[in-house]
C-alpha cells in the first residue's frame, strides 16, 4: 500500500467519523424515565419491571430508535418511599427532560406522584392492577381495574365453584380497601348475606396469622363452600400461606384467588402451601401463544438467566411501551399533550392472543385469566373470559361512582363527569 493510499484511506475514515457523529448530535436521544423501587420491601416486585423496560428501549433502539432518535433509559430509585416517588418524579421530568416516565407499583406511590405529572404536564404509564374511582389525563392505567380482575374472579368462584361466602383479606391500605369496598357491594348485589363476608386487613409484613387463619377456619365450617379473596401484598403473603397449611386448610377447603401473588412472587416462596390455589390475572408466563414465546425468549436473551419468570405487570408495561411508541409515531413529536391526544385508540398486540386498545378514560381492553398454581411455581389457566374487557375507570357497584364517566377526548376532556348534573367534577 502507497504513502498516497494510506492517506486517502485515512483521510476517508476521519471524514465518515466525522459525519457519524454529525448525524449522532443532530439525533439527541429521548429520554425514557423508570421509576420503579430497586431497594427497599418493594424491590422485589419492581426491579423486575425496571428490567423489562431496559429491555424495550434496547430492542426498540435495535429497530432504529423512535423518530430517527435512540431512546435513552433514566433511571431512578425511589426506595419503596412513597413520598420520595414523588421527588424522582419531578427531578425526572424537570432535570432529566423525559419524554415519558414508565414505573410505581402500589397505588400510594401512584397517588405521591399525580399531582407531580398534572403540574408538569408529563406521561405516567402505570402497570399494576388498581382499585379504579381514578381517571388522570396524565396517566395511562396498562394494569388492571377492579372489573379486570378482581369481579371475574368473584363470578369464577361464584358459578364455577359454588362458593357461598367470602373472606376479603387485604393488606391494610388504599388498594386493598377500596377493591374489597367495592367487592362487598358486587356481592350483595348477587344477593350474598352481611354474615356471609368476613372482611380482614393487616399492615405490611404481617406475620403471625395463627388467629387470623383460624376465623378463616372456622368461618369456612358453617356448611357452606367458602373462599378467601386476597389483596395480601408482599411478603405477608408466605406465613399466610404456610399457616393455612399448618392448620390444614387445604385449596380445596378454602380456595384462595389472590391478586398481588404472580410468577414473581412465587418464585421466592415454598410452593408447597400453595400448589392449588388461585390467582387472577391478565397475563401468565404459561400462556401459549407465538408472541409470548419471542417475549419469554427475548427476556431470557436480554437478562441472561433462563430461570427467570416473566409476570402480568411485565406485559403491562410491554403493552403501554409499544403504545406509546406508536403514539409517538403517530403525533409525530414527543411533546406530552400531542401524544395523549394520539394515544386514545392505540391498539397493539398483547402476549396472549390479539390486541389491546387504549380507550378515551386512558385504561384499556384486556382479557383475564384465572390461573391454579403448580408445584412448578407456573399457573395453569382454568378459567378465562370470553373476549377482551374494557377497564372501568369507576365502579358500577358504587353508588357515588356508578354515575361517572371518563372521556379524555375534546370537547368532554374529563377524568370524572357526572351524567346525571352534565358537570365534570364528579359528585363533589
Amino acid at each position: 500500500m502507497t504513502k498516497a493510499t494510506r492517506l486517502f484511506l485515512a483521510t476517508s475514515l476521519a471524514s465518515a467519523l466525522l459525519a457519524g457523529t454529525a448525524m449522532a448530535q443532530e439525533g439527541e436521544p429521548i429520554k425514557v424515565g423508570i421509576l420503579h423501587s430497586l431497594s427497599g420491601t418493594m424491590a422485589i416486585s419492581e426491579t423486575t419491571l425496571k428490567d423489562a423496560m431496559l429491555m424495550l428501549i434496547d430492542e426498540q433502539n435495535k429497530k432504529g430508535g423512535l423518530l430517527g432518535r435512540p431512546l435513552e433509559a433514566v433511571v431512578v430509585d425511589p426506595a419503596s418511599d412513597w413520598p420520595l416517588f414523588a421527588e424522582k418524579a419531578r427531578e425526572l421530568i424537570e432535570a432529566d427532560g423525559v419524554a415519558a416516565v414508565f414505573g410505581c407499583w402500589t397505588s400510594v406511590s401512584r397517588k405521591s406522584v399525580l399531582p407531580v405529572f398534572e403540574e408538569l404536564d408529563s406521561i405516567l404509564f402505570y402497570p399494576v392492577q388498581y382499585e379504579g374511582e381514578e381517571s388522570q389525563r396524565n396517566v395511562f392505567y396498562t394494569g388492571a381495574a377492579p372489573n379486570q380482575q378482581a369481579i371475574p374472579a368473584v363470578d369464577y368462584l361464584m358459578n364455577e365453584s359454588g362458593v357461598e361466602r367470602w373472606v376479603l383479606a387485604g393488606t391494610d391500605y388504599v388498594y386493598p380497601r377500596t377493591t374489597n369496598k367495592i367487592l362487598e357491594a358486587y356481592l350483595k348485589s348477587k344477593g350474598v348475606a352481611d354474615e356471609d363476608i368476613m372482611i380482614n386487613y393487616t399492615p405490611f409484613g404481617h406475620s403471625d396469622w395463627q388467629s387470623i387463619v383460624s376465623q378463616i377456619k372456622d368461618f369456612g365450617s358453617q356448611g357452606k363452600k367458602t373462599a378467601v379473596v386476597s389483596t395480601i401484598n408482599g411478603d405477608a403473603n408466605t406465613p399466610f400461606y404456610k399457616e393455612l397449611g399448618n392448620q390444614g386448610i387445604s385449596a380445596e377447603d378454602i380456595p384462595v384467588v389472590a391478586f398481588s401473588v404472580g410468577e414473581e412472587e412465587v418464585a421466592g416462596y415454598d410452593t408447597a402451601p400453595l400448589v392449588g390455589h388461585l390467582a387472577a390475572w391478565n397475563y401468565f408466563m404459561s400462556i401459549d401463544t407465538p408472541e409470548n414465546d419471542e417475549f419469554i425468549e427475548a427476556w431470557h436473551n436480554f437478562i441472561g438467566d433462563e430461570d427467570r419468570v416473566t409476570n402480568d405487570p411485565m406485559e403491562a408495561h410491554y403493552i403501554g411501551f409499544n403504545m406509546w411508541v406508536k403514539a409517538v409515531e403517530a403525533a409525530g413529536t414527543t411533546d406530552p399533550d400531542a401524544v395523549i391526544d394520539a394515544m386514545v385508540g392505540v391498539a397493539v398486540p398483547n402476549l396472549t392472543g390479539g390486541y389491546s386498545a387504549m380507550m378515551p378514560n386512558h385504561h384499556i381492553t384486556k382479557p383475564v385469566f384465572v390461573g391454579e398454581l403448580q408445584d412448578d411455581g407456573q399457573f395453569d389457566v382454568v378459567w378465562e373470559t370470553p373476549g377482551l374487557v374494557p377497564g372501568d375507570a369507576w365502579s358500577d357497584y358504587l353508588p357515588d361512582s356508578a354515575k361517572l364517566i371518563s372521556d379524555w377526548r375534546k370537547p368532554l376532556s374529563c377524568g370524572n363527569f357526572n351524567v346525571e348534573t352534565g358537570t365534570c367534577g364528579g359528585s363533589e
